[in-house]
């Protein structure tokens, strides 16, 4: 046997960073579909804005006990497994849902789907780094995270322009279509884990393991600002459909799903943090992007439809920069059990997420889109002072 480990002029080194490419294109295309059809279903199931959001954050949730669940067992029964077996539970529920006509069995089957949609982040970067060599794991790991955001983006914008061409249902269809192609190459192509180690902890350990950060004040500010970051920017993203399908601008779906190729900004955005990171120091440009972003939403306020998509260039190129450097410092600040710190940030973020869709639609309810724009664009800047206070005191 080949004890090896995979370089990027390996045919199987492309093979594994293709796979889990194009698996996490669709996992996350799979997340974010239904952002922009969130006010379709407002007037399609009766309900109201608030419950409409269920449809992503139940989601976010399944995904957030998926991680600490499926995480467990992928260190414990291999990370193919957990891969390819996640990727036909996140395909099932597109089947399903069409058929539905109660809107909470809907909100039940995404959550469903976000826990089988967990596998591939609990396991693919584990998998990654015990496969591929050291100094090639950092081009596969780019490449995997890349497809990350192209794929919540493709799947926004497909979903919002398909839908003006076809039933939200027949969009779920094709979903499901090329969920189970992208099934199909990733159980031919993807290959046996080689280096994989059964872990023999219990379950308490791995908890204890993300719970042992609790007691450092530095990691808990620097995780409770990813969720920050993502609460102020996925409801920006949640509740704009509504504010553009409204007057004056009174867009069309399919016009308003071409608002989120604005995260394209993001695929760009993380390398180049890294890159500034290196010379200016993680801190500071951690710190510029944290004020991009909320510059970038505050031009939101505008009722210029151009500066509101400049806006959201700008906020989603600040976001992705402060959210990789967030989760770099995190790893780098802990000093002992690396993997329950970045598990714990990853938990964090995704309440982010969660608190961003469901949580604000009172505020949205009660005062509208500036209300939701002067909350998420001051609340990141007020979180990064009180986090540089703390760290003050601590010291």
């Amino acid at each position: 046997m080949n004890t090896q480990k995979y370089h990027i002029k390996d045919y199987y080194f492309w093979k594994i960073s293709l796979s889990l490419a194009f698996a996490s294109f669709f996992v996350f295309a799979s997340m974010y579909i239904v952002q922009p059809l969130l006010p379709l279903y407002v007037r399609e199931f009766k309900v109201s804005v608030s419950e409409a959001t269920l449809t992503l954050s139940a989601t976010i949730v399944g995904l957030i006990i998926g991680l600490i669940i499926l995480g467990f067992f992928s260190d414990r029964i291999g990370r193919v497994a957990i891969i390819k077996y996640s990727l036909i539970g996140s395909v099932i529920p597109f089947l399903l849902i069409p058929m539905l006509d109660s809107f909470y069995l809907f909100v039940l089957l995404r959550f469903i789907q976000g826990f089988a949609l967990a596998g591939l982040p609990a396991a693919s970067l584990a998998y990654l780094n015990e496969e591929i060599d050291r100094s090639s794991v950092g081009i596969a790991t780019a490449l995997y995270i890349a497809s990350n955001a192209l794929g919540g983006m493709a799947g926004r914008v497909l979903a919002g322009y398909l839908t003006d061409i076809y039933a939200w249902e027949t969009v779920f269809y094709i979903f499901a279509g090329g969920g189970l192609l992208i099934v199909g190459l990733v159980f031919i192509f993807l290959p046996k884990s080689r280096f994989f180690k059964a872990s023999n902890l219990s379950f308490r350990k791995d908890l204890e393991g993300m719970i042992f950060h609790l007691k450092n004040p530095t990691i808990i500010m620097i995780i409770g600002m990813g969720a920050v970051l993502q609460l102020s920017f996925t409801s920006i993203w949640t509740y704009l459909p509504f504010h553009l399908e409204a007057e004056p601008f009174s867009l069309s779906t399919k016009a308003i799903s071409y608002t989120f190729f604005a995260y394209g900004f993001g695929v760009i955005g993380a390398p180049i943090a890294g890159w500034l990171a290196g010379g200016m120091g993680l801190k500071v440009v951690r710190i510029i992007g944290i004020l991009v972003l909320s510059t970038g939403i505050l031009m939101t306020f505008s009722l210029s439809l151009p500066i509101i998509i400049i806006g959201l260039c700008v906020s989603c190129l600040g976001f992705f920069t402060a959210h990789s450097l967030t989760a770099t410092f995190v790893a780098e600040e802990a000093a002992h059990h690396k993997g329950g710190a970045s598990s714990l940030y990853l938990v964090a973020y995704y309440v982010g997420v969660t608190l961003g869709s469901s949580a604000v639609g009172p505020i949205w309810n009660i005062a509208g889109w500036n209300a939701i724009v002067g909350i998420a664009g001051i609340l990141p800047v007020a979180y990064l002072v009180l986090v540089i206070v703390v760290q003050k005191n601590v010291r």
